[in-house]
């Protein structure tokens, strides 16, 4: 009897210094400093991931950490993405960083005045995904929406500007449908029910706004150039507008010429009467308060300074004389 109680203490001794020796290997701080990115890929397994750790010097032991993630983490997996690893934690925290699935954000700005491809290519420089992957989920969704009464066959003006934080692994139709519902947020609180409830008044808004943004340079004129495009439209006169040629025009080498103006094209502004058949880009929310808000003027026209803002003009007269004053004589020193 005494032998057996000897070796049962044996035994609990050696499980408790093995237990002991445990808690300080999974949670001895790592000796790195600065942070590392590691990707979980996805399908991967504890064992590559913790091995692929060890490798990288985030944690001290492979084999503790499949322990600590297998043993005292029954039932969970280490969640696939990127995560920003800071090198003085512990084997214990990372474990539970991989598998809280707190991946790690990286930031993409969509500006201004960008179109749907660009856009596209916008997120493929941030290394998110192909540029014709998110053009594809785009249509796919513009489609989706359409059916679902938005007048609207594409997202063209629909995917808000801003800066966005994804994860790595973000799938395009995720990415997009942020930035319709960030777009749907925005107009929701900047602009009446009335007009944010009605599909069609609102993509007429979007598409005079896309206008707007592309022919501002100045921030403070979005008002005053509404107030022109408002004008004409009220006299139906043709809004005459260079960025909806261009974005029409199948290839544009950065200048503009005289045939293009005669391009066929519902999206020549100089052709057609009225708004182009949808957005030419996607505007900033000051755009859209401005389509919605135009200024209370009489002009009719204006020209570029050269100087990134504009001569406005009420007079066919006047605006002659300003398109010589800051366009002709310009170009001929």
């Amino acid at each position: 009897m005494k032998k057996l109680t000897g070796v049962l203490l044996v035994l609990v001794l050696g499980a408790g210094a093995a237990y002991a020796l445990f808690e300080i290997g999974v949670t001895q701080p790592g000796a790195g400093e600065g942070y590392l990115m590691f990707e979980a890929r996805r399908g991967e397994s504890t064992r590559s991931v913790a091995r692929r750790l060890e490798e990288e010097g985030a944690i001290h032991s492979a084999t503790l950490f499949e322990i600590e993630a297998r043993g005292l983490h029954r039932g969970s997996q280490v969640k696939a993405g990127e995560y920003r690893i800071a090198r003085e934690l512990s084997t214990r925290q990372v474990v539970a960083l991989l598998l809280s699935g707190k991946t790690f954000a990286r930031p993409v700005t969509i500006r201004e005045g960008l179109t749907v491809a660009e856009v596209a290519l916008e997120m493929e420089k941030a290394g998110f995904m192909s540029a014709v992957d998110f053009r594809a989920a785009a249509a796919r969704l513009a489609e989706k929406i359409k059916s679902g009464g938005l007048s609207t066959g594409s997202l063209e003006g629909y995917l808000f500007p801003d800066t966005y934080y994804f994860p790595k692994s973000i799938t395009p139709m995720a990415a997009v449908q942020v930035m319709v519902d960030n777009f749907r947020q925005k107009v929701a609180e900047a602009l009446p029910g009335e007009v944010v409830e009605d599909p069609e008044n609102l993509h007429k808004l979007v598409t005079l706004a896309s206008i707007i943004e592309k022919e501002t340079g100045a921030g403070f004129e979005r008002p005053i150039i509404s107030s022109v495009f408002h004008n004409r439209l009220k006299k139906r006169m043709l809004l005459q507008s260079d960025p909806t040629v261009i974005y029409s025009l199948p290839f544009f080498d950065g200048n503009i010429r005289k045939k293009d103006l005669s391009y066929d094209s519902p999206y020549n502004t100089y052709r057609y009467r009225g708004l182009p058949p949808g957005p030419i880009a996607n505007p900033g929310l000051e755009s859209l308060v401005a389509a919605w808000r135009p200024a209370e003027t009489d002009y009719l026209y204006f020209v570029s300074k050269n100087n990134g803002e504009h001569h406005f003009s009420k007079t066919l007269a006047e605006h002659n004389r300003a398109v010589l004053t800051f366009q002709i004589k310009r170009n001929r020193k």
